[in-house]
């Protein structure tokens, strides 16, 4: 049998993308192809998980801004800097461009993910987590600094999921501990209902299984 992509593949996904499966796979074609689809599967079951983090963040710290600055856009009376406020105004410009009439939760909805993270940076703690952000975290006592790293990692996952990319040499059964350690210092009720759901774990195991041995090497 030979050791060769089908050429489907190579047409369809591109060879320079595959580049980097059989990069992890020491050149065997089948090995890469196989840790393709495992990445696809992998990625697939972490969108779940990452919906459920993403979705209790935000609403997290945008219901602790609005009781703060007692408005629900609270973003037009809040420090923010020059790069958040330009993130909000591509939001509204979005949704102006989509509704007839945006509202708050709107604009909100729009934010990304690391506009929310972004809001725990050192550079915001004195104006955002001291006063109010903490809050939004009530079954977390650690510091800021630790609570952004997690985020900002899992930012990083969340793109290379969302975006078609490899996830496979990333320590993804790190990668899933903290995202429900961060989840749970949010909720840990919606955690408990999140994993209940969640098969993340399932294809982690059957990993090895898959790829026919293959360890795709971590960085």
């Amino acid at each position: 049998m030979s050791n060769r992509l089908p050429e489907w593949m190579a047409r369809d996904l591109s060879l320079p993308r595959l580049r980097r499966y059989i990069r992890a796979a020491h050149g065997d074609a089948r090995a890469a192809e196989r840790l393709y689809w495992w990445n696809v599967e992998a990625s697939a079951a972490l969108v779940g998980p990452l919906h459920c983090l993403e979705l209790a963040l935000r609403n997290a710290l945008h219901s602790a801004l609005v009781r703060h600055h007692g408005r629900p856009d609270w973003w037009e009376a809040a420090p923010l800097n020059e790069r958040s406020r330009r993130l909000v105004d591509s939001a509204s410009r979005s949704c102006g461009r989509r509704l007839r009439r945006t509202t708050p939760d709107d604009v909100v909805a729009e934010l990304t993910l690391g506009f929310w993270v972004s809001l725990l940076s050192s550079g915001y703690d004195r104006h955002f987590w001291v006063p109010v952000l903490h809050s939004a975290f009530p079954h977390y006592g650690g510091r800021r600094d630790d609570l952004y790293r997690d985020l900002t990692s899992l930012v990083l996952l969340r793109n290379r999921v969302m975006h078609h990319e490899p996830v496979h040499h990333r320590h993804l059964a790190a990668d899933h501990g903290t995202l429900y350690r961060v989840l749970g210092h949010l909720s840990p009720e919606f955690a408990k209902e999140a994993q209940a759901m969640d098969r993340f774990p399932d294809v982690l195991t059957d990993r090895v299984a898959v790829l026919g041995g293959t360890r795709p090497p971590r960085f």
